[in-house]
């Protein structure tokens, strides 16, 4: 039994908080916050952009503090779930390693690969594992088209296109601020950069273009480039200044002998979708059969990916820390291109 600390309750530390429920092999044992009202159970004031609403919860089976170190320093934590903002993130690891624990980090890993770096050294002096939560491989849609691309079945990767598009997220102080949350490309982008080296490995370059909005590029488009031979594969990702779309993401990838075709998009209506569909070189058109959408059950298995590593002391392949740093090169290389207005090696 995988026994788990969460540090940090906003709306990802209450989407994990509910989502642990559901992960066999694990238990939710402590948590710890600094908002009073928090450890007393009201959640009420949580807001975020998909999955339930913050209510009032039963913490009396948990146990609750109100300081890091107190949580750090109970025997019973095995895994520090970390859902802080993320430029608290390589300072509290490197205390959860210090004090002997695993480590899972919500996404982005740090705001700056030194840190990042310090986290990733960290974790192998004391022989314990960094996972750091990017969920989106583990969406139904994004988990099938990973397995079809990596069986070969449709033979090699030709290219791709990503997107991932939010309203201004309002309710998220400082998002725009590199120094705490950094902004549209290091907290929304990097899912798709890290699906991408996941889908196709390091580019050797990328060449972009964006929208500044203060110290940080605020959309962008890219292009990742790798050498003769390699795939073609371009994303765009950021945010839109009309509410009335607060979310969309998708992609096209293209195979040898099939193309995979998914969208969807969340309207303040009604949203509008384009299920994952197979584009095939006989001419057929068809729809994979998927697991469970639900948003809980989407970051269950990621939990689910992390209690199974812990267990058996050995990294995923999906939450490791490697490719965590990696997507936050990529998106370093890109706002560094918008500023340089020139193709930027990834190194």
């Amino acid at each position: 039994m995988v026994r788990v600390g969460i540090v940090g309750i906003g709306f990802m530390g209450m989407i994990h908080y509910l989502a642990w429920q559901r992960v066999r092999g694990a238990k939710l044992v402590a948590i710890s916050t600094r908002d009073k009202a928090k450890l007393s159970g009201d959640w009420r004031g949580i807001k975020g952009n998909f999955g339930p609403a913050g209510t009032q919860m039963d913490l009396a089976r948990v146990r609750r503090y109100a300081h890091v170190a107190e949580l750090l320093a109970d025997a019973d934590v095995d895994l520090v779930d970390i859902c802080l903002p993320p430029a608290l993130h390589a300072r509290v690891a490197r205390a959860a390693f210090a004090a002997g624990k695993h480590v899972l980090c919500e996404k982005p890993i740090a705001l700056t690969l030194p840190d990042a770096d310090a986290m990733r050294r960290a974790a192998e002096r004391v022989k314990r594992l960094l996972l750091v939560a990017h969920v989106l491989p583990f969406f139904p849609e994004f988990a099938a088209a990973l397995k079809l691309v990596q069986s070969g079945r449709y033979g090699a990767l030709l290219g791709g296109h990503f997107k991932r598009i939010i309203s201004d997220p309002l309710w998220i102080k400082d998002f725009y601020d590199p120094r705490t949350v950094g902004g549209p490309v290091v907290d929304l982008h990097i899912h798709d950069a890290h699906f991408i080296r996941l889908l196709a490995g390091m580019p050797q370059s990328v060449s972009s273009t964006g929208r500044l909005r203060g110290d940080v590029v605020e959309f962008v488009n890219s292009q990742f480039h790798y050498g003769d031979g390699g795939p073609t594969i371009t994303a765009t990702g950021g945010v839109i200044r009309q509410q009335g779309r607060p979310f969309t993401h998708g992609f096209e990838i293209y195979l040898e002998r099939a193309t995979l075709v998914y969208d969807f998009a969340a309207f303040v209506t009604e949203p509008a979708r384009t299920p994952l569909t197979v584009l095939s070189a006989d001419g057929k058109v068809t729809q994979p059969t998927l697991g469970s959408d639900d948003p809980l059950d989407v970051f269950a298995a990621q939990l689910g990916e992390a209690a199974r590593s812990i267990k058996k002391n050995e990294p995923s392949a999906v939450l490791s820390g490697d490719l965590a740093c990696d997507a936050l090169r990529l998106c370093q290389r890109e706002t560094e291109s918008v500023r340089k207005g020139k193709p930027v090696r990834v190194g």
